[in-house]
């Protein structure tokens, strides 16, 4: 299950919608990166919750609990380029959530859509 980048910047605003950046910190915070994309940063508004920790939880019950959402919330998880965020949404789906993956994820979003002090 994907989310295409159109249909994510148009849902930034829905608060139905969680959107979940699944990188290391340094990616979130914009410290760290890959130089291929077209800056560093975040998707605003998004949550950070590192996949190595949704990873590490022994069962559904715990990565409710580490992500804090009722079951069911629908959430949208990116990373660099979709891998890590596929497994992200494998592990958020098996848990009960509407999880879909943004494929395109930063690297994508990163050169297509304007900072929001470029807009």
């Amino acid at each position: 299950m994907e989310i295409a980048r159109d249909e994510l910047a148009g849902r930034l605003d829905d608060e139905a919608l969680t959107v979940l950046d699944v990188r290391g910190g340094g990616e979130f915070s914009g410290e760290a990166g890959y130089g291929c994309c077209g800056r560093q940063g975040h998707i605003p508004g998004a949550r950070h919750l590192d996949v190595q920790d949704l990873a590490s939880c022994g069962s559904a019950d715990e990565v409710r609990a580490l992500v804090a959402l009722e079951p069911g919330a629908e959430i949208a998880a990116y990373c660099h380029s979709g891998s890590r965020s596929a497994w992200a949404a494998e592990i958020l789906r098996d848990a009960g959530y509407a999880a879909r993956n943004y494929v395109g994820s930063w690297h994508e979003w990163s050169h297509a859509v304007p900072a929001p002090a470029d807009g």
